[in-house]
């Protein structure tokens, strides 16, 4: 199995020197680059495109909520929050940028190693001590899970060619991406409807009014 490149974003030199040699431990993994503000973060994604990015938030130059919302304009790539801060803006804000998973830094190796996993694989992850804060703002709010099922605008446009019969190079073509991309794209649309072929992602999304059936 390929390893799952990893990208580190921190301020702090040593939490982030630590953090690549805990990493570095972990034999399905590999850290492919490391920045210490949002904005270095997006150049290093760029040249890297790595599956997963660990983002910190309260960073200088570009903090790391901004940087979420940047990344998911230009990038595929899974954003895991990995910080000290519990405030309700810093969480908030980093889910509503689109981040994949919201860690707190004094989780244990086992399960940041299990959290890399999880949003690598297209899944999504709260820290146990910030998950009660993110129900009770929805039960407050009324609200319900979004009907897209957290599928982001270039995963709906695969589904939307998949849905039209376009095989993987045909997809790529269309929507200027790699084969690979699509591949990855695929890979977490599975995951989040919870499917496990093509016929099934297209008929769940159509049932749930996510994409019209062509």
């Amino acid at each position: 199995m390929p390893k799952i490149r990893i990208v580190v974003v921190d301020d702090h030199v040593l939490f982030r020197s630590g953090l690549v040699s805990l990493l570095s431990d972990f034999p399905e993994f590999e850290v492919v680059g490391e920045a210490d503000n949002g904005r270095e973060a997006l150049r290093i994604v760029h040249l890297q495109e790595p599956d997963v990015v660990l983002m910190d938030v309260n960073m200088p130059v570009m903090d790391g909520v901004e940087a979420v919302a940047a990344l998911r304009k230009e990038s595929n790539a899974a954003v895991l929050m990995l910080t000290v801060s519990s405030r309700d803006d810093d969480l908030f804000g980093a889910i509503a940028a689109g981040a994949d998973g919201y860690l707190l830094k004094n989780t244990d190796p086992a399960m940041l190693r299990e959290s890399i996993l999880s949003v690598a694989a297209g899944k999504s992850i709260l820290d146990p001590n910030v998950t009660g804060k993110v129900l009770k703002a929805v039960a407050a709010a009324g609200a319900v899970p979004p009907s897209n099922l957290g599928l982001s605008p270039r995963e709906i446009d695969v589904l939307r060619q998949i849905a039209r019969g376009k095989t993987t190079p045909a997809i790529a073509k269309a929507l200027f991406i790699s084969e690979n991309t699509v591949k990855t794209h695929v890979r977490r649309i599975f995951a989040k409807l919870e499917v496990h072929t093509r016929v099934e992602a297209v008929n769940k999304a159509v049932e749930l009014g996510i994409i019209r059936r062509s």
